[in-house]
């Protein structure tokens, strides 16, 4: 089993945001980045038990400059047997979906694994059109994935109950929570990671579809105002005239 899995990096959840250039810039200062969790605890891990139990490789692959480097080595300290990185920016979902698609074109791979999103964009994007550049099927936000012989057995949540869906082989699925649990990298994939070759790629020419305007940070959260148990006329006049849920 050959088996492709795009990864991504994202900045920590205790990252502070900030934007520069009239906002139009993330500002990445002092920012540190972690493996997309999607991409780490669902796609990859899932990715490495089907390849112990089935036997073959798994290849990870990112859009990225050199500063992802270090999110590389992660993701092969966890398991993971070669690591390519494209050199550029991952400017949006279709450039970075190209690229990898491109790459991808001639490797023979049977499967390509993507988390279902970014926890920085939510755009759930890249993943189909991956499939597109393919021209392979594509199944999105699944919490369980089998293979026997050349069918791959895919449930996926949907609205009111779990959706089981069956298709062959090659075939491009985007993983959610349910797919894998965590792995911690031990110090002897730790220590492996570091002579494992990180092969650079050259991009492809691919047209801009999309460009950022600008960027807008959440509004600060109002003080929490407390009110005495007893006091039930002023929680309700609260909730009326100020949450404005009743």
């Amino acid at each position: 089993m050959n088996i492709l899995v795009c990864i991504s990096k994202s900045p920590d959840t205790t990252s502070k945001i900030a934007f520069i250039e009239n906002n139009k810039v993330f500002d990445e200062n002092g920012v540190q980045y972690i493996v997309n969790p999607y991409d780490e605890w669902y796609a990859l891990v899932r990715a490495l038990e089907l390849k112990e139990t089935l036997g073959g490789q798994v290849t990870i692959i990112t859009v990225g400059t050199a500063n992802d480097d270090a999110i590389m080595r992660k993701a092969l300290a966890i398991g993971a047997d070669e690591a390519f990185r494209i050199d550029a920016d991952a400017k949006d979902a279709y450039y970075t979906a190209y690229q990898i698609g491109h790459f991808a074109k001639e490797k023979g791979f049977d499967l390509v694994l993507t988390g279902k999103e970014t926890i920085n964009f939510n755009g759930s994007q890249v993943g189909g059109m991956i499939a597109e550049v393919l021209d392979l099927p594509f199944i999105s936000l699944a919490s369980k994935l089998d293979i026997v012989d050349k069918t791959v057995s895919v449930e996926r949540e949907i609205a009111g109950g779990i959706q089981v869906v069956e298709a062959s082989i090659p075939i491009v699925i985007s993983c959610a929570k349910g797919m894998a649990e965590q792995r911690i990298p031990n110090m002897r994939g730790i220590m492996a990671a570091r002579t494992k070759p990180l092969q650079i790629v050259t991009p492809v020419s691919v047209e801009e579809l999309t460009s950022y305007v600008s960027f807008v940070t959440p509004a600060s959260k109002a003080a929490v105002k407390i009110i005495d148990a007893s006091n039930m006329d002023e929680l309700v006049r609260l909730l009326h005239s100020e949450a404005k849920v009743i």
